[in-house]
């Protein structure tokens, strides 16, 4: 017989009623920090020095939760966000901030991590920062189809959900790309496969402007012949991306977009990772390789190497530069510009660099190393240091809790930071990049 259970109400996450609380910090993820009975409380949107109204909306042992419902007195530092579309996408969250009091929060943050990790003061020894607008090359756009009214939305997902919050630009874009969105979304609203599109990547480097779409059955005649107008008209190249991976323009020929850095000229796939900054990107290789400073001959290794983002003005140095990547088709690229550009003294391997090492050809002693991983960290290479024993270790972040947690392998081998660098790779934003130079006592 079946029996049927009315399911208790999860009390730790029912609305609290509105408490006033005073804001004296910021975390790492650009909340609000107050204290309420003994517990510290997190407050998205919440600055320090603010007095705010709240409801909690999460209560555990040591911390809680909460919504922010009012600011009741402002911090000097709260300025009116920028974005018309702030309120609802999921991008952005700090445009409720001074662009100095995002720095040095994202600093103060960095630091304190740190400290924390190495059980003394650390400090920040360089911002690395550039132009507080319009700085992506890169963007990802979420579409989705509504069957009732038969229309696609275009724009970027809500913060914490899967719904798409339709837009018209974004300021932190290319002009540009920012300038295609509007226009953009009246073209795919009139394509007969709108139903079967999946994501919309917009692209603008030194090869040129593309705009990449997602689909799962290829355009029609009409469709195409629409698509060739919109690129004509904006200047773009139309790229179709299929289930497998392929990228081809309009004509059926494949295309590969490249950015500049220096004098080369990487080459990437639209889904490889590159970084979205320029400015700041070509700011972060050029530091890398000031701290690294490799000499001829030396045998360099960049772990997560991409497409040669460090591997190549590494070897630029005439240093032997070993770069490996897990991802098949980004190793395969990378050995491509490193051809492009005349580089012999680069070589590329594949390899899952979270698994035992113990058998790869390239694992053994070398005179630097560098590691740019994603956010998960490099804490399962880093237990191969004893094996390759570099002087020096430039470590590029984009999570500064791995960044700590890793550092405190490298003490443990025998290394000391240096220096520390927090990159402001994305402005408006929580979000912390960081670099670090740890040199071996």
């Amino acid at each position: 017989m079946a029996q049927f259970f009315k399911a208790k109400p999860n009390r730790s996450k029912q609305l609290s009623a509105k408490l006033s609380l005073q804001v004296n910090g910021l975390d790492h993820l650009g909340a609000g920090i107050a204290q309420h009975q003994g517990k510290v409380v997190f407050i998205p949107g919440a600055l320090p020095g603010e007095t705010v109204s709240v409801q909690l909306t999460e209560q555990k042992k040591q911390y809680a939760r909460a919504r922010l419902v009012k600011v009741e007195q402002a911090a000097p530092c709260r300025t009116v966000a920028a974005c018309p579309h702030y309120s609802t996408c999921g991008g952005c969250d700090l445009q409720h901030m001074t662009l100095d009091a995002q720095r040095q929060a994202k600093t103060d943050a960095l630091a304190n991590l740190l400290s924390r990790a190495w059980d003394r003061e650390v400090c920040v020894d360089e911002v690395i920062a550039g132009e507080p607008w319009h700085y992506r090359r890169r963007a990802r756009l979420a579409t989705w189809y509504d069957k009732q009214t038969k229309t696609l939305q275009l724009g970027f997902r809500r913060e914490a959900s899967k719904q798409v919050a339709a837009i018209e630009s974004c300021p932190v874009l290319a002009q540009v790309l920012s300038a295609l969105i509007e226009p953009l979304s009246g073209l795919l609203n009139r394509l007969s496969v709108k139903s079967s599109l999946g994501h919309v990547e917009l692209i603008d480097v030194e090869s040129g402007r593309y705009l990449v779409l997602r689909v799962t059955r290829a355009p029609g005649d009409k469709d195409r012949a629409l698509l060739a107008e919109f690129a004509t008209k904006h200047s773009v190249q139309v790229l179709l991306a299929d289930n497998d991976g392929g990228c081809i323009d309009l004509q059926g020929a494949a295309v590969t977009p490249g950015y500049q850095l220096g004098e080369l000229t990487l080459a990437f796939k639209p889904g490889n990772f590159i970084q979205v900054n320029g400015e700041i990107n070509a700011a972060m290789v050029s530091r890398a390789v000031d701290w690294l400073a490799p000499t001829s001959g030396e045998r360099v290794l960049d772990l997560f190497c991409g497409v040669g983002n460090f591997s190549l003005p590494l070897a630029q140095t005439g240093a032997q530069v070993i770069g490996v990547e897990g991802v098949p088709e980004m190793v395969a690229q990378a050995s491509c510009n490193a051809r492009h550009a005349g580089l012999a003294e680069v070589s590329f391997f594949h390899g899952d660099l979270s698994a035992d090492l113990s058998g790869e050809p390239w694992l053994g002693k070398i005179d630097k190393l560098l590691l740019d991983p994603a956010r998960a960290g490099a804490f399962e290479s880093l237990q191969w240091l004893g094996k390759m024993k570099p002087a020096k270790v430039v470590y590029v972040s984009c999570n500064p809790v791995s960044l700590a947690r890793d550092s405190k392998v490298l003490k443990e081998q025998g290394y000391q930071l240096a220096k520390l660098a927090l990159l402001d790779m994305f402005p408006q934003t929580h979000h912390i990049e960081a670099m670090a130079l740890f040199e071996r006592c």
